[in-house]
């Protein structure tokens, strides 16, 4: 897991050789005016979802992880807690490869994830987006998703 902010993304551009296409789009597009959607970037290996939303309670979230995605989350306005842990010997309750997802109950660590900043998840980073900081706000953002292989 990283967070960071895009002053910083070159950094993390060589992480895997389609990291840097997925920030330039973070870094051209105007974000502020963007609409809700799915926008392609290089076909299904790279693509950016544009979502809103509004945060909710912990406990009325779940918990997952991907097998083939890299998510880039990047806060556009708002800012939500996202809880991580790192994928070890949870057993998921949920799997589904087609759609790249699992799904787990396991306890996780909360992180802010504040306007203007990103955060890197691997496939073995276990991540519940979404949750509340101080009551439901209101939240977009885009992720996008990466493919490593």
């Amino acid at each position: 897991m990283v967070l960071d902010t895009l002053k910083n993304c070159d950094t993390y551009s060589k992480l895997h050789h389609r990291m840097e296409a997925a920030f330039q789009f973070l870094q051209k597009e105007d974000l502020q005016q963007i609409d809700e959607g799915t926008y392609e970037i290089d076909g299904k290996d790279c693509f950016a979802i544009v979502m809103a939303y509004t945060t909710k309670p912990k406990e009325s979230g779940f918990s997952e992880a991907h097998y083939k995605y890299i998510d880039i989350h990047y806060t556009i306005s708002g800012s939500e807690k996202v809880g991580v842990a790192t994928l070890e010997k949870q057993q998921p309750t949920e799997v589904n490869k087609e759609k790249d997802y699992a799904f787990y109950n396991c306890k996780t660590q909360d992180f802010i994830l504040p306007e203007g900043s990103f955060m890197v998840l691997f496939p073995q980073d276990i991540h519940q987006t979404g949750i509340q900081i101080e009551g439901p706000k209101s939240l977009k953002k885009v992720v996008v998703k990466v493919n490593v292989q």
